[in-house]
C-alpha cells in the first residue's frame, strides 16, 4: 500500500482554491505576483502481488509537461507538471475559460520494496499511469554471520 505524507492544511488550501479560483497574490511585499490556481488532478493507488500501481488523471496535459521524480535519499515519488490554458474565450464585453490550469505536483513516500530501476510510466486517454514493482523475497540479500 502506498503511503502518502499527511498535510494537515490541505483541506483548508483545497477550500481557499474552491473559493477564489485563479486569484492574484503578491509574493513577500514584491511587485512579483504568484498565481493561485484550483488544479489538482485525482490519484488512485493500487496494489497486486508484483507491483503498486499510481493512475494520475492529467486530461490536456502532454507527456512532454509532465515529470516523474524519484528521490531515493527520502525515499519519494514526485510527479509534477503544468497544464496550459484550454478553452478560452475573449471578447469585448465577456472572458471565459472553463477549465482550471496552473502547475501541479504530488508526492508519495514509497515503501522500502520497490526496484526503482524497473519503474515505468506511460500517459493513455489522459491518464499518467505508473508502475512500481515490488522487491521479490528471494531477490533481497541474506547476509550470514560467521558464529565465532
Amino acid at each position: 500500500m502506498l503511503i502518502t505524507r499527511f498535510d494537515p492544511f490541505a483541506e483548508i488550501r483545497d477550500l481557499e482554491r474552491k473559493l477564489l479560483g485563479a486569484v492574484e497574490l503578491p509574493k513577500n511585499n514584491s511587485k512579483e505576483v504568484a498565481n493561485v490556481n484550483s488544479f489538482v488532478p485525482s490519484v488512485n493507488t493500487r496494489e497486486d502481488d508484483k507491483a503498486y500501481l499510481i493512475e494520475v488523471d492529467l486530461p490536456g496535459i502532454k507527456k512532454e509537461d509532465i515529470k516523474v521524480n524519484i528521490d531515493q535519499e527520502n525515499n519519494t515519488l514526485t510527479i509534477s507538471g503544468e497544464r496550459k490554458f484550454k478553452d478560452e474565450i475573449k471578447k469585448e464585453d465577456y472572458y471565459k475559460i472553463e477549465s482550471s490550469y496552473g502547475k501541479f505536483m504530488r508526492t508519495f513516500s514509497l515503501p522500502d520494496n520497490i526496484n526503482i530501476d524497473d519503474i515505468g510510466a506511460k500517459t493513455e486517454d489522459g491518464i499518467l499511469h505508473l508502475t512500481l514493482p515490488k522487491i521479490k523475497k528471494e531477490e533481497k540479500e541474506v547476509k550470514e554471520i560467521q558464529v565465532k
